[in-house]
């Protein structure tokens, strides 16, 4: 296991640790003097919030170990992981729902309730959930952020009405990373699910260091009608194996497991497996948040610099205002081999970079400072 100095800094030696231990190169950590063309010319794909530090060295031994059980299907290991979870969050295994849930949630929501029931997210926003309502006869109802760039609560509980089938918060956002006051979040989650259901996306939350704080697991631990769902494609790194989970009420939990959602059978058994042992490895977060968030405090410090308007984003990625199409802005940082994705409308004049390693961070801050003069 590495571990981090006083100052929660890696030496060179350390980051050799880090790359030997999930079999990539120096060069991959950002040790080299500029980022590493890939063969599409791509040299940063900062564009789909991936943790490029990679999972933890628990996850990777787990899938070595596992390779030779493949013949089996998932079910053992799937029930054991909701057990595993429903431990850490204080709630019985049958209200967890194993799975990157989202989109097969909102459809099976849109299927079971009233024509035309409609579900209610900030805009811009990550849409998994409402694009997959509308199969099943549901509407998306969009709220703008406020003008810090955050969920813009009195506006969200102003559209609840009798329509109304879910309403879906990230938080921390996404794209901007703005994450509500915890007191005043709990206080309107709880109003908002006397009247619909809640739906609190917290896929990024664990990179804050009061995550524990924050979540709204204690909510539906109280019987409320929450339901929290997490990722292990974030900070855990297990992007290419797809796997999350929910936590939800347990009739609904219930409702859902019989539509097919969170079947342990169809799970990746190597994903199931990683998502355990990241687990039980208590101090890879602490290591992640301390990587991800020097690399989010250099962004911030050109922001400053520059006096260039930006959310106060907190997860692996920063959001700002570029003054230009982003078409145009995110072509010429393709052009020096930086993909930055699409843009969020209707803020087209701003920018979500995810962060990435160090020296790719180093190259995409020179591009961006270049444009940005």
């Amino acid at each position: 296991m590495i571990e981090l100095d006083p100052k929660g800094q890696l030496s060179r030696r350390e980051w050799l640790a880090v790359g030997a231990a999930i079999g990539t190169s120096l060069a991959t950590y950002g040790l080299a003097p500029d980022a590493v063309a890939q063969p599409n010319g791509i040299r940063a794909r900062l564009s789909l919030n991936e943790n490029p530090f990679g999972p933890s060295t628990f996850a990777v031994t787990a899938i070595r170990d596992e390779l030779s059980q493949l013949e089996r299907y998932t079910a053992d290991r799937g029930k054991d992981l909701e057990t595993q979870i429903a431990a850490l969050e204080g709630v019985s295994a049958d209200q967890i729902i194993l799975g990157e849930i989202l989109d097969a949630l909102g459809l099976q929501l849109a299927l079971t309730g009233p024509k035309g029931g409609e579900f209610i997210y900030s805009e811009p926003g990550y849409t998994a959930l409402v694009d997959a309502v509308a199969p099943g006869g549901g509407t998306a109802v969009g709220v703008p952020l406020n003008d810090r760039q955050e969920n813009n609560l009195p506006a969200l509980a102003a559209k609840i009405r009798g329509q109304t089938r879910a309403l879906y918060l990230v938080n921390p956002h996404n794209p901007s990373g703005t994450v509500s006051a915890t007191t005043a979040f709990k206080d309107f989650v709880r109003a908002a699910a006397k009247r619909t259901l809640v739906i609190v996306d917290e896929a990024y939350l664990e990179f804050l260091p009061d995550f524990t704080e924050r979540t709204m697991v204690s909510l539906t631990r109280a019987g409320e009608n929450v339901i929290v769902f997490r990722t292990f494609g974030k900070i855990y790194g297990l992007a290419g194996l797809a796997i999350g989970y929910a936590i939800a009420p347990k009739s609904l939990a219930a409702s859902l497991k019989a539509k097919g959602l969170g079947s342990t059978l169809e799970l990746n058994r190597l994903a199931v497996v990683a998502a355990s042992a990241s687990l039980r490895d208590h101090k890879y977060i602490a290591k992640m948040r301390t990587l991800v968030g020097e690399e989010r405090r250099k962004w911030n410090d050109l922001f400053a610099r520059r006096n260039i308007r930006h959310a106060d984003a907190t997860g692996n990625f920063v959001f700002f205002e570029t003054g230009q199409p982003h078409d145009h802005f995110a072509a010429a940082l393709r052009a020096k081999g930086i993909d930055i994705g699409r843009s969020f409308l209707p803020l087209d004049s701003w920018a979500r970079i995810s962060i990435g390693l160090p020296a790719e961070n180093n190259l995409a801050r020179r591009e961006v400072e270049r444009l940005l003069s």
